[in-house]
Protein backbone atom coordinates (compact mmCIF):
# COMPACT_ATOMS: atom_id res chain seq x y z
CA UNK A 1 0.00 0.00 0.00
CA UNK A 2 1.10 3.51 -0.67
CA UNK A 3 0.54 4.90 2.79
CA UNK A 4 3.07 6.76 4.87
CA UNK A 5 3.27 9.00 7.90
CA UNK A 6 2.62 12.54 6.72
CA UNK A 7 5.01 15.20 7.93
CA UNK A 8 3.84 18.75 7.25
CA UNK A 9 4.91 21.80 9.29
CA UNK A 10 2.31 22.90 11.86
CA UNK A 11 2.39 26.53 10.70
CA UNK A 12 0.94 25.53 7.35
CA UNK A 13 -2.27 24.44 9.01
CA UNK A 14 -2.57 27.32 11.47
CA UNK A 15 -2.60 29.81 8.62
CA UNK A 16 -6.04 28.62 7.56
CA UNK A 17 -7.99 28.60 10.80
CA UNK A 18 -9.24 32.18 10.40
CA UNK A 19 -11.01 31.46 7.10
CA UNK A 20 -14.80 31.30 7.15
CA UNK A 21 -16.71 28.44 5.54
CA UNK A 22 -17.04 29.08 1.81
CA UNK A 23 -20.36 28.99 0.06
CA UNK A 24 -20.88 26.20 -2.44
CA UNK A 25 -20.71 27.43 -6.01
CA UNK A 26 -21.32 25.85 -9.39
CA UNK A 27 -18.48 23.99 -10.97
CA UNK A 28 -16.63 26.25 -13.40
CA UNK A 29 -13.05 25.10 -13.09
CA UNK A 30 -11.39 22.44 -15.22
CA UNK A 31 -10.89 20.08 -12.27
CA UNK A 32 -13.36 19.50 -9.45
CA UNK A 33 -12.59 17.59 -6.24
CA UNK A 34 -15.26 16.80 -3.69
CA UNK A 35 -14.50 15.03 -0.42
CA UNK A 36 -17.34 13.96 1.86
CA UNK A 37 -16.00 13.07 5.29
CA UNK A 38 -18.38 11.74 7.92
CA UNK A 39 -17.83 12.84 11.53
CA UNK A 40 -15.78 15.83 10.35
CA UNK A 41 -15.62 18.89 12.57
CA UNK A 42 -17.46 22.13 11.84
CA UNK A 43 -15.62 25.03 10.16
CA UNK A 44 -12.84 22.74 9.08
CA UNK A 45 -10.97 22.12 5.87
CA UNK A 46 -9.03 19.35 4.18
CA UNK A 47 -5.40 20.15 3.49
CA UNK A 48 -4.18 18.89 0.13
CA UNK A 49 -0.61 17.65 0.07
CA UNK A 50 1.38 15.97 -2.66
CA UNK A 51 4.29 13.61 -2.89
CA UNK A 52 7.45 14.80 -4.56
CA UNK A 53 10.05 12.09 -4.53
CA UNK A 54 10.12 10.58 -1.05
CA UNK A 55 8.73 13.64 0.71
CA UNK A 56 5.32 15.24 1.06
CA UNK A 57 4.54 18.93 0.61
CA UNK A 58 1.57 21.21 1.22
CA UNK A 59 -0.29 21.86 -2.05
CA UNK A 60 -3.62 23.63 -1.40
CA UNK A 61 -6.82 23.56 0.64
CA UNK A 62 -10.31 22.15 0.11
CA UNK A 63 -12.73 24.19 2.22
CA UNK A 64 -15.94 22.96 3.82
CA UNK A 65 -19.06 24.15 1.97
CA UNK A 66 -21.56 22.23 4.07
CA UNK A 67 -20.95 20.01 7.09
CA UNK A 68 -18.57 17.24 6.11
CA UNK A 69 -18.39 18.31 2.46
CA UNK A 70 -15.19 19.82 1.08
CA UNK A 71 -14.61 21.19 -2.40
CA UNK A 72 -11.44 22.12 -4.25
CA UNK A 73 -11.46 23.48 -7.80
CA UNK A 74 -8.60 24.42 -10.08
CA UNK A 75 -7.77 24.92 -13.73
CA UNK A 76 -4.29 23.46 -13.42
CA UNK A 77 -2.93 20.60 -11.34
CA UNK A 78 -0.16 18.14 -12.17
CA UNK A 79 -0.91 14.44 -12.02
CA UNK A 80 0.29 12.36 -9.11
CA UNK A 81 -0.77 10.93 -5.77
CA UNK A 82 -2.21 13.54 -3.43
CA UNK A 83 -3.34 13.35 0.17
CA UNK A 84 -6.31 14.86 1.93
CA UNK A 85 -5.22 15.61 5.49
CA UNK A 86 -7.35 16.68 8.44
CA UNK A 87 -6.15 19.86 10.21
CA UNK A 88 -5.01 17.89 13.25
CA UNK A 89 -2.83 15.73 10.94
CA UNK A 90 -4.29 12.64 12.60
CA UNK A 91 -6.12 11.33 9.53
CA UNK A 92 -5.49 11.32 5.82
CA UNK A 93 -6.57 9.61 2.62
CA UNK A 94 -4.84 9.35 -0.72
CA UNK A 95 -6.12 10.53 -4.08
CA UNK A 96 -4.94 9.17 -7.41
CA UNK A 97 -5.03 12.01 -9.97
CA UNK A 98 -3.98 11.22 -13.52
CA UNK A 99 -3.92 14.89 -14.55
CA UNK A 100 -6.94 14.40 -16.82
CA UNK A 101 -10.01 13.30 -14.88
CA UNK A 102 -12.28 16.37 -14.55
CA UNK A 103 -14.13 15.21 -11.42
CA UNK A 104 -13.13 13.24 -8.36
CA UNK A 105 -15.87 12.68 -5.79
CA UNK A 106 -15.40 10.43 -2.77
CA UNK A 107 -16.87 9.71 0.64
CA UNK A 108 -15.14 8.37 3.73
CA UNK A 109 -15.03 8.55 7.50
CA UNK A 110 -12.40 9.90 9.86
CA UNK A 111 -12.67 6.74 11.94
CA UNK A 112 -11.63 4.47 9.07
CA UNK A 113 -10.60 6.40 6.01
CA UNK A 114 -9.48 3.39 3.98
CA UNK A 115 -12.13 0.90 5.05
CA UNK A 116 -15.06 3.28 4.61
CA UNK A 117 -13.83 4.82 1.35
CA UNK A 118 -16.47 5.06 -1.41
CA UNK A 119 -15.65 6.52 -4.81
CA UNK A 120 -18.65 8.17 -6.47
CA UNK A 121 -16.77 9.63 -9.43
CA UNK A 122 -13.25 8.75 -10.66
CA UNK A 123 -12.31 5.61 -12.53
CA UNK A 124 -8.69 5.92 -11.38
CA UNK A 125 -9.59 6.09 -7.70
CA UNK A 126 -12.06 3.21 -7.95
CA UNK A 127 -9.19 1.08 -9.19
CA UNK A 128 -6.77 2.58 -6.68
CA UNK A 129 -8.94 1.76 -3.67
CA UNK A 130 -9.90 -1.63 -5.07
CA UNK A 131 -6.18 -2.41 -5.03
CA UNK A 132 -5.61 -0.86 -1.60
CA UNK A 133 -8.44 -2.81 0.00
CA UNK A 134 -7.21 -6.03 -1.59
CA UNK A 135 -3.75 -5.43 -0.14
CA UNK A 136 -5.31 -4.82 3.27
CA UNK A 137 -7.16 -8.13 2.89
CA UNK A 138 -3.89 -9.94 2.18
CA UNK A 139 -2.30 -8.18 5.14
CA UNK A 140 -5.01 -9.46 7.46
CA UNK A 141 -4.64 -12.93 5.99
CA UNK A 142 -0.89 -12.93 6.69
CA UNK A 143 -1.07 -11.40 10.19
CA UNK A 144 -1.77 -14.63 12.15
CA UNK A 145 1.15 -16.33 10.43
CA UNK A 146 3.45 -13.38 11.17
CA UNK A 147 2.36 -13.46 14.81
CA UNK A 148 2.97 -17.20 14.97
CA UNK A 149 6.38 -16.86 13.36
CA UNK A 150 7.39 -14.18 15.85
CA UNK A 151 6.20 -16.38 18.72
CA UNK A 152 8.18 -19.38 17.45
CA UNK A 153 11.36 -17.36 16.95
CA UNK A 154 11.11 -15.90 20.45
CA UNK A 155 10.64 -19.38 21.95
CA UNK A 156 14.08 -20.23 23.32
CA UNK A 157 13.07 -23.62 24.71
CA UNK A 158 13.07 -26.14 22.02
CA UNK A 159 13.42 -27.52 18.60
CA UNK A 160 10.81 -25.78 16.47
CA UNK A 161 12.61 -25.48 13.14
CA UNK A 162 9.96 -27.62 11.44
CA UNK A 163 7.14 -25.38 12.70
CA UNK A 164 9.01 -22.25 11.65
CA UNK A 165 9.56 -23.69 8.19
CA UNK A 166 5.86 -24.57 7.86
CA UNK A 167 4.75 -21.05 8.83
CA UNK A 168 7.29 -19.50 6.47
CA UNK A 169 5.90 -21.66 3.66
CA UNK A 170 2.39 -20.42 4.46
CA UNK A 171 3.60 -16.82 4.31
CA UNK A 172 5.42 -17.56 1.07
CA UNK A 173 2.17 -18.84 -0.47
CA UNK A 174 0.36 -15.66 0.54
CA UNK A 175 3.19 -13.59 -0.90
CA UNK A 176 2.89 -15.50 -4.18
CA UNK A 177 -0.82 -14.68 -4.21
CA UNK A 178 -0.03 -10.98 -3.72
CA UNK A 179 2.51 -11.00 -6.55
CA UNK A 180 0.06 -12.78 -8.86
CA UNK A 181 -2.73 -10.34 -7.99
CA UNK A 182 -0.50 -7.32 -8.64
CA UNK A 183 0.60 -8.74 -11.97
CA UNK A 184 -2.99 -9.46 -13.04
CA UNK A 185 -4.18 -6.04 -11.86
CA UNK A 186 -1.50 -4.19 -13.81
CA UNK A 187 -2.15 -6.21 -16.95
CA UNK A 188 -5.93 -5.78 -16.72
CA UNK A 189 -5.72 -2.01 -16.34
CA UNK A 190 -2.91 -1.08 -18.71
CA UNK A 191 -3.11 2.52 -19.83
CA UNK A 192 -4.32 3.83 -16.49
CA UNK A 193 -2.16 5.94 -14.23
CA UNK A 194 -2.83 3.66 -11.26
CA UNK A 195 -1.51 0.65 -13.19
CA UNK A 196 1.59 2.61 -14.16
CA UNK A 197 2.24 3.55 -10.52
CA UNK A 198 2.01 -0.05 -9.35
CA UNK A 199 3.99 -1.32 -12.34
CA UNK A 200 6.78 1.07 -11.36
CA UNK A 201 7.01 -0.57 -7.95
CA UNK A 202 7.16 -4.08 -9.41
CA UNK A 203 10.40 -6.02 -9.24
CA UNK A 204 11.60 -8.15 -12.15
CA UNK A 205 10.78 -11.85 -12.21
CA UNK A 206 14.09 -13.70 -12.12
CA UNK A 207 14.10 -17.16 -13.76
CA UNK A 208 14.47 -19.74 -11.01
CA UNK A 209 16.47 -22.38 -12.91
CA UNK A 210 18.11 -20.85 -15.98
CA UNK A 211 20.29 -23.02 -18.20
CA UNK A 212 23.80 -21.67 -17.74
CA UNK A 213 27.35 -22.72 -18.64
CA UNK A 214 29.20 -24.46 -15.80
CA UNK A 215 31.54 -21.48 -15.52
CA UNK A 216 28.69 -19.10 -14.59
CA UNK A 217 27.66 -18.83 -10.94
CA UNK A 218 23.85 -18.91 -10.75
CA UNK A 219 23.61 -16.37 -7.90
CA UNK A 220 25.83 -13.93 -9.77
CA UNK A 221 23.73 -14.43 -12.90
CA UNK A 222 20.50 -13.79 -10.94
CA UNK A 223 21.93 -10.62 -9.43
CA UNK A 224 22.85 -9.19 -12.83
CA UNK A 225 19.52 -10.27 -14.34
CA UNK A 226 17.63 -8.54 -11.51
CA UNK A 227 19.74 -5.40 -11.82
CA UNK A 228 19.61 -5.27 -15.62
CA UNK A 229 15.81 -5.62 -15.68
CA UNK A 230 15.07 -3.47 -12.63
CA UNK A 231 13.67 -0.57 -14.66
CA UNK A 232 11.86 -2.60 -17.32
CA UNK A 233 8.44 -1.35 -16.21
CA UNK A 234 9.48 2.19 -15.30
CA UNK A 235 8.50 5.07 -17.57
CA UNK A 236 11.14 7.74 -16.90
CA UNK A 237 9.33 10.12 -19.27
CA UNK A 238 6.17 10.36 -17.12
CA UNK A 239 6.69 13.15 -14.60
CA UNK A 240 3.50 12.21 -12.75
CA UNK A 241 5.55 9.41 -11.18
CA UNK A 242 7.63 12.06 -9.39
CA UNK A 243 4.48 12.89 -7.44
CA UNK A 244 4.23 9.37 -6.15
CA UNK A 245 6.83 7.68 -3.95
CA UNK A 246 7.35 4.77 -6.33
CA UNK A 247 9.84 6.25 -8.81
CA UNK A 248 11.97 7.89 -6.12
CA UNK A 249 12.14 4.65 -4.11
CA UNK A 250 13.13 2.78 -7.24
CA UNK A 251 15.93 5.21 -8.06
CA UNK A 252 17.28 5.30 -4.50
CA UNK A 253 17.24 1.51 -4.06
CA UNK A 254 18.91 0.89 -7.41
CA UNK A 255 21.80 3.27 -6.99
CA UNK A 256 22.45 2.65 -3.28
CA UNK A 257 21.72 -1.10 -3.01
CA UNK A 258 22.04 -2.74 -6.43
CA UNK A 259 25.00 -0.79 -7.76
CA UNK A 260 28.42 -1.46 -6.14
CA UNK A 261 29.33 1.59 -4.08
CA UNK A 262 32.34 2.38 -6.22
CA UNK A 263 32.45 5.80 -7.94
CA UNK A 264 32.92 4.41 -11.46
CA UNK A 265 29.95 2.05 -11.06
CA UNK A 266 27.76 4.77 -9.54
CA UNK A 267 28.70 7.22 -12.29
CA UNK A 268 27.78 4.68 -14.95
CA UNK A 269 24.42 4.05 -13.28
CA UNK A 270 23.79 7.78 -12.91
CA UNK A 271 24.45 8.38 -16.59
CA UNK A 272 22.16 5.49 -17.53
CA UNK A 273 19.27 6.89 -15.50
CA UNK A 274 19.88 10.45 -16.68
CA UNK A 275 19.74 9.21 -20.27
CA UNK A 276 16.44 7.43 -19.62
CA UNK A 277 15.02 10.58 -18.02
CA UNK A 278 16.37 13.05 -20.59
CA UNK A 279 13.14 13.22 -22.68
CA UNK A 280 11.28 14.70 -19.68
CA UNK A 281 12.97 17.73 -18.17
CA UNK A 282 11.30 17.38 -14.75
CA UNK A 283 12.28 13.73 -14.29
CA UNK A 284 15.76 14.51 -15.63
CA UNK A 285 16.05 17.34 -13.12
CA UNK A 286 15.00 15.06 -10.24
CA UNK A 287 17.40 12.25 -11.18
CA UNK A 288 20.40 14.56 -11.64
CA UNK A 289 19.67 16.68 -8.58
CA UNK A 290 19.01 13.72 -6.26
CA UNK A 291 22.17 11.83 -7.22
CA UNK A 292 24.32 14.97 -7.06
CA UNK A 293 22.95 16.01 -3.69
CA UNK A 294 23.10 12.51 -2.22
CA UNK A 295 26.78 11.99 -3.02
CA UNK A 296 27.84 15.55 -2.25
CA UNK A 297 26.67 14.90 1.33
CA UNK A 298 28.07 11.37 1.53
CA UNK A 299 30.40 10.60 4.43
CA UNK A 300 31.81 7.57 2.61
CA UNK A 301 35.42 8.02 1.49
CA UNK A 302 35.79 8.52 -2.25
CA UNK A 303 32.16 9.38 -3.02
CA UNK A 304 33.15 12.96 -3.81
CA UNK A 305 34.18 11.54 -7.20
CA UNK A 306 30.47 11.04 -7.96
CA UNK A 307 29.73 14.68 -7.15
CA UNK A 308 32.58 15.81 -9.42
CA UNK A 309 31.30 13.57 -12.22
CA UNK A 310 27.75 14.92 -11.91
CA UNK A 311 29.03 18.50 -11.87
CA UNK A 312 31.18 17.93 -14.96
CA UNK A 313 28.47 16.12 -16.92
CA UNK A 314 25.30 18.01 -15.99
CA UNK A 315 26.05 21.38 -14.42
CA UNK A 316 29.35 22.73 -15.73
CA UNK A 317 28.53 22.26 -19.41
CA UNK A 318 27.38 24.61 -22.14
CA UNK A 319 23.84 23.31 -21.74
CA UNK A 320 24.02 23.47 -17.94
CA UNK A 321 21.25 22.58 -15.49
CA UNK A 322 18.21 24.71 -16.33
CA UNK A 323 16.90 24.57 -12.75
CA UNK A 324 20.01 26.18 -11.21
CA UNK A 325 20.85 29.86 -11.61
CA UNK A 326 24.25 31.08 -12.73
CA UNK A 327 25.47 31.93 -9.22
CA UNK A 328 24.61 28.48 -7.86
CA UNK A 329 26.09 26.82 -10.94
CA UNK A 330 29.33 28.73 -10.42
CA UNK A 331 29.53 27.48 -6.82
CA UNK A 332 28.93 23.87 -7.89
CA UNK A 333 31.61 24.10 -10.57
CA UNK A 334 34.03 25.80 -8.21
CA UNK A 335 33.48 23.09 -5.63
CA UNK A 336 34.03 20.36 -8.22
CA UNK A 337 37.25 22.04 -9.33
CA UNK A 338 38.56 22.17 -5.77
CA UNK A 339 37.75 18.49 -5.17
CA UNK A 340 39.03 17.13 -8.50
CA UNK A 341 42.78 17.11 -7.62
CA UNK A 342 41.96 15.46 -4.28
CA UNK A 343 40.05 12.46 -5.60
CA UNK A 344 41.19 8.93 -4.81
CA UNK A 345 43.72 7.99 -7.51
CA UNK A 346 44.88 11.54 -8.19
CA UNK A 347 48.54 12.46 -7.69
CA UNK A 348 48.82 14.58 -4.56
CA UNK A 349 50.01 18.13 -5.14
CA UNK A 350 53.61 18.52 -4.03
CA UNK A 351 54.47 20.45 -0.89
CA UNK A 352 57.91 21.94 -0.36
CA UNK A 353 58.25 23.64 3.02
CA UNK A 354 60.81 23.87 5.86
CA UNK A 355 60.74 22.27 9.27
CA UNK A 356 61.35 24.22 12.48
CA UNK A 357 65.12 24.11 11.84
CA UNK A 358 64.58 25.64 8.38
CA UNK A 359 65.53 22.40 6.66
CA UNK A 360 63.48 22.15 3.45
CA UNK A 361 61.49 19.00 2.69
CA UNK A 362 60.10 18.04 -0.72
CA UNK A 363 57.19 15.64 -0.26
CA UNK A 364 57.44 14.19 -3.78
CA UNK A 365 61.10 13.34 -3.20
CA UNK A 366 60.35 11.54 0.03
CA UNK A 367 61.13 7.87 -0.58
CA UNK A 368 58.37 5.83 0.99
CA UNK A 369 56.07 2.93 0.23
CA UNK A 370 53.32 4.89 1.96
CA UNK A 371 53.27 8.56 2.93
CA UNK A 372 50.90 9.77 5.63
CA UNK A 373 50.19 13.42 4.83
CA UNK A 374 48.74 15.15 7.90
CA UNK A 375 47.46 18.71 8.20
CA UNK A 376 47.05 19.87 11.76
CA UNK A 377 47.35 22.75 14.19
CA UNK A 378 49.23 22.69 17.51
CA UNK A 379 46.40 24.73 19.08
CA UNK A 380 43.56 22.54 17.77
CA UNK A 381 41.92 20.65 20.65
CA UNK A 382 41.39 17.40 18.74
CA UNK A 383 44.90 17.62 17.25
CA UNK A 384 46.40 17.87 20.73
CA UNK A 385 44.82 14.50 21.55
CA UNK A 386 45.46 12.62 18.33
CA UNK A 387 48.66 13.94 16.73
CA UNK A 388 50.85 12.55 19.57
CA UNK A 389 49.50 9.11 18.58
CA UNK A 390 51.39 9.45 15.32
CA UNK A 391 54.75 9.00 17.04
CA UNK A 392 54.21 5.39 18.27
CA UNK A 393 52.47 4.68 14.97
CA UNK A 394 55.52 5.96 13.10
CA UNK A 395 57.96 3.95 15.20
CA UNK A 396 55.95 0.79 14.59
CA UNK A 397 55.63 1.27 10.83
CA UNK A 398 58.69 3.13 9.55
CA UNK A 399 60.49 -0.14 8.85
CA UNK A 400 57.66 -1.00 6.46
CA UNK A 401 58.56 2.03 4.39
CA UNK A 402 56.01 4.37 5.96
CA UNK A 403 56.82 8.07 6.30
CA UNK A 404 54.80 10.88 7.84
CA UNK A 405 54.78 14.32 6.23
CA UNK A 406 53.16 16.59 8.79
CA UNK A 407 52.09 20.14 7.86
CA UNK A 408 51.15 22.72 10.47
CA UNK A 409 48.38 25.06 9.38
CA UNK A 410 49.56 27.79 11.77
CA UNK A 411 51.93 30.46 10.46
CA UNK A 412 53.65 31.05 13.78
CA UNK A 413 56.17 28.34 14.65
CA UNK A 414 56.65 28.76 18.40
CA UNK A 415 53.60 26.64 19.29
CA UNK A 416 54.74 24.07 16.74
CA UNK A 417 58.23 23.89 18.21
CA UNK A 418 56.85 23.48 21.72
CA UNK A 419 54.42 20.77 20.65
CA UNK A 420 57.08 18.80 18.75
CA UNK A 421 59.47 18.97 21.67
CA UNK A 422 56.96 18.09 24.41
CA UNK A 423 55.56 15.13 22.43
CA UNK A 424 58.97 14.04 21.08
CA UNK A 425 57.79 13.89 17.47
CA UNK A 426 60.53 12.47 15.25
CA UNK A 427 58.77 12.53 11.87
CA UNK A 428 58.82 15.42 9.40
CA UNK A 429 56.96 18.54 10.58
CA UNK A 430 56.86 21.53 8.23
CA UNK A 431 55.03 24.84 8.02
CA UNK A 432 54.86 28.04 5.98
CA UNK A 433 56.31 30.62 8.31
CA UNK A 434 55.43 34.35 8.39
CA UNK A 435 58.87 35.04 6.92
CA UNK A 436 58.24 32.76 3.92
CA UNK A 437 54.80 34.21 3.27
CA UNK A 438 56.08 37.76 3.57
CA UNK A 439 58.84 37.09 1.04
CA UNK A 440 57.04 34.48 -1.03
CA UNK A 441 58.28 35.79 -4.40
CA UNK A 442 61.89 35.56 -3.28
CA UNK A 443 61.56 32.00 -1.97
CA UNK A 444 59.66 30.87 -5.07
CA UNK A 445 62.07 32.53 -7.51
CA UNK A 446 65.01 30.84 -5.78
CA UNK A 447 63.30 27.48 -6.29
CA UNK A 448 63.04 26.80 -2.58
CA UNK A 449 59.26 26.40 -2.66
CA UNK A 450 56.27 26.75 -4.98
CA UNK A 451 53.13 28.86 -5.05
CA UNK A 452 50.98 25.76 -4.55
CA UNK A 453 53.06 24.77 -1.54
CA UNK A 454 52.24 28.10 0.09
CA UNK A 455 48.59 27.71 -0.93
CA UNK A 456 48.29 24.22 0.56
CA UNK A 457 45.24 25.22 2.66
CA UNK A 458 43.26 25.93 -0.50
CA UNK A 459 44.81 23.17 -2.60
CA UNK A 460 44.02 20.53 0.02
CA UNK A 461 40.64 21.96 1.01
CA UNK A 462 41.66 22.44 4.64
CA UNK A 463 38.64 23.78 6.52
CA UNK A 464 39.22 21.83 9.73
CA UNK A 465 42.03 19.90 11.38
CA UNK A 466 43.38 17.32 11.61
CA UNK A 467 43.05 16.05 8.05
CA UNK A 468 44.82 12.99 6.71
CA UNK A 469 45.70 11.85 3.19
CA UNK A 470 47.40 8.52 2.54
CA UNK A 471 49.65 8.33 -0.52
CA UNK A 472 51.25 5.37 -2.25
CA UNK A 473 54.90 5.23 -3.37
CA UNK A 474 54.03 7.29 -6.47
CA UNK A 475 52.32 9.88 -4.27
CA UNK A 476 48.87 8.99 -5.55
CA UNK A 477 46.03 9.39 -3.06
CA UNK A 478 44.81 5.98 -1.89
CA UNK A 479 42.75 7.13 1.10
CA UNK A 480 41.76 10.32 2.88
CA UNK A 481 39.75 11.84 5.70
CA UNK A 482 40.64 8.96 8.02
CA UNK A 483 41.00 9.48 11.73
CA UNK A 484 44.54 9.13 13.05
CA UNK A 485 43.35 6.26 15.24
CA UNK A 486 42.21 4.43 12.06
CA UNK A 487 45.59 4.54 10.32
CA UNK A 488 47.01 1.29 11.70
CA UNK A 489 44.05 -0.83 10.60
CA UNK A 490 44.07 0.77 7.18
CA UNK A 491 47.79 0.25 6.77
CA UNK A 492 47.63 -3.39 7.84
CA UNK A 493 44.88 -4.09 5.32
CA UNK A 494 46.69 -2.15 2.61
CA UNK A 495 49.92 -4.13 2.95
CA UNK A 496 47.98 -7.38 3.27
CA UNK A 497 46.18 -6.77 -0.03
CA UNK A 498 49.35 -5.50 -1.68
CA UNK A 499 51.31 -8.60 -0.69
CA UNK A 500 48.62 -10.84 -2.19
CA UNK A 501 49.21 -9.54 -5.65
Amino acid sequence: MIRALLIIPVFIFSAFFSFAVKKETKTKSKFYFEFNVADAEEDSMIILANYYGLKQYYYDTAFMVTKGKYIFETDSMPGGIYMGVTPDKAHFFEIMFDGKEPRIVLSTSKLDMLGSMKIQESAENKLFYEFQLKMEEYGKKAQPFNDKLKELKEDSVGNNEAEIKAVQEDLSRINDEVIAYKREFIEAHKGTFVAKVFATSQEPDVPENPVLPDSVDINTWKYYFFRDHYFDQVDFTDERLLRSPTLAKKIEYYITKLVPQIPDSINEAADMMAKKAKPNKEVFKYVVHWITNNYERSKIMGMDAVFVHMADEYYCTEEGAYWVDSAATAKICERASSLRPLLIGATAENIILPDTNMKWHNMHKLEAEVTILVFWSPTCGHCKKTVPLLEPFYQENKNRGVEIFSVSTELETENLKTFIKSNKLSFINVSDTPEINKNAYEYISKGLTTLNSLNFRTIYDIFSTPQVYILDKDKKIIAKKLGIEQLQDFLDNYFKEKNKG
